[in-house]
């Protein structure tokens, strides 16, 4: 009975997994998600699908793995760029999970799970009735049958959608023309890893894998890959070399700064590793060897807007935002007010304390959540700024905006109630404030319902 009740949990789990991204922490970089958009571009079109509908979202979790969970969004953990060697590696998975997207795994996950629990349903009744009967044991040994049956008809379910997934994505990396030889190197690490773990590859085991087993995969998707015109395409320079960049940003920014200098040594001059070691200095707050690391950058490029970013960070976060001024407005300018990067020349703007510069801080700040409006972070300092200037109706609006998006409904539905009060009636503002408090009584609902299993509507 152990056994079934670790495979009841690991059941559970799964489900779980299909719910939306809520304990673990998304990570924001324009030059990254400038990357990754470039990268799926190809993929996304071979799909069928419409770029602008579909997200690709780094996930601050160092486990390998990528999952869709529920609309047009791919979840890519940072581990699995940190374990990856290429941009090749990385379209691989992301071509995977647009294969779970087009095949509407998330919306067929549901039926999977719904014959799971009718087996299991019917084996805890057929078992209660053994037991009226006086059959202890032989209740317990029907309600094991019918729940290891349950659970094997789910991940047999499972177990088919990433076999499906795995063909929709080779599918469309082949109409990319990128080869299918970073899906298989890819493949090969979690192979490795599983070997690592001391997860078997035997088909007795598979039996409980909620994904079919890494070396059928390999050898299925080899026959297909070596078939293709593409799999002898050289990799794309472009590609790799902003891989080779977004890979040491993260590195040196999420790993401890002993690993990183370990890895990128100061005998390492290339971009990359001036880099992973700026950001591990900036961490140690090293801030001379951060600073002389971006400047080393920014004469490879001077405009490079990243690398202007990077000295323009490096200064506001070590308290000094004068400084920080000239590089990230150019940093702001070079990208046409790229969203994060003018959040942050906005952050400055403020942080100088300055009142001479709070109507600039406000036209960054607007232009930056009238293109990403999906920027807590950007909606707070706005809301600085309209409290700085007396607006508090215009600072409520934005704090309740930037509430929402984290998740503080309560708060989120004082602040816009609060701002549709003071709002001239019929305005934009005023409907925007109108909408923010619908949406957060009802996330507030939701939430309810989920935690008590009842309906419990905010008034």
């Amino acid at each position: 009975m152990r056994l079934i009740a670790r495979l009841l949990a690991i059941l559970a789990a799964a489900m779980l997994a299909a719910q939306p991204v809520a304990a673990q922490s998304i990570l924001r970089d324009a030059e990254t998600e400038a990357f990754l958009d470039e990268i799926s571009a190809p993929l996304i079109a071979a799909a069928g699908l419409e770029p602008e509908n579909v997200d690709i979202v780094l996930v601050n979790d160092r486990s390998i793995n990528a999952f869709v969970a529920g609309g047009q969004i791919v979840y890519i953990h940072s581990g699995l760029i940190e374990a990856a060697d290429s941009a090749e590696e990385v379209q691989g998975v992301i071509a995977h999970e647009l294969g779970h997207i087009t095949g509407g795994h998330i919306l067929r996950y549901g039926e999977g799970a719904a014959s799971a629990t009718k087996i299991s349903l019917l084996s805890v009744l057929a078992g209660i009735g053994a037991a009226l009967a006086g059959a202890g044991e032989a209740a317990m040994g029907v309600m094991a049958l019918g729940q290891q049956a349950a659970l094997g008809q789910f991940l047999s379910f499972s177990r088919t959608q990433e076999s499906s997934a795995d063909f929709a994505g080779a599918e469309y990396l082949s109409k990319a023309g990128v080869s299918g030889r970073g899906s298989l190197t890819f493949f090969g690490k979690l192979l490795n890893q599983e070997y690592r773990y001391g997860y078997s590859q035997s088909d007795e085991a598979g039996f409980y894998r909620t994904h079919p087993l890494s070396g059928d995969r390999i050898a299925a998707l080899r026959e297909v890959y070596e078939k293709d015109p593409a799999w002898d395409r050289p990799p794309n320079a472009r590609n790799q070399a902003n891989f080779d960049r977004v890979k040491a940003k993260l590195t040196g920014y999420i790993a401890k700064p002993s690993a990183t200098l370990r890895d990128y040594p100061e005998t390492d001059q290339s971009i990359p590793a001036l880099y992973a070691r700026a950001y591990a200095y900036h961490q140690n707050a090293r801030v001379d060897r951060a600073l002389d690391a971006a400047d080393a950058l920014i004469a490879t490029s001077p405009d490079d807007p990243y690398f202007l970013e990077l000295k323009g960070q490096v200064l506001l976060e070590s308290g000094r935002p004068g400084e920080a001024l000239d590089p990230l407005r150019r940093a702001t300018a070079l990208t046409n007010s790229e969203p994060l990067i003018a959040s942050m020349f906005g952050h400055a703007l403020i942080a100088t304390e300055d009142p001479a510069n709070y109507e600039e801080a406000e036209r960054v700040l607007r232009a930056a959540v009238g293109r990403d409006r999906r920027n807590p972070f950007a909606w707070y300092q706005l809301g600085v700024v309209y409290a700085a200037r007396g607006d508090t109706a215009r600072a409520r609006l934005a704090t309740a905006e930037q509430q929402v998006m984290s998740g503080q409904y309560a708060l989120a539905l004082r602040s816009a109630q609060a701002a549709e009060g003071e709002l001239e009636r019929g305005t934009p503002d005023w409907i925007r404030a109108q909408d923010i408090g619908m949406q957060a009584r009802a996330l507030l609902e939701r939430q309810c319902e989920m935690e008590r299993g009842r309906n419990c509507a905010p008034r």
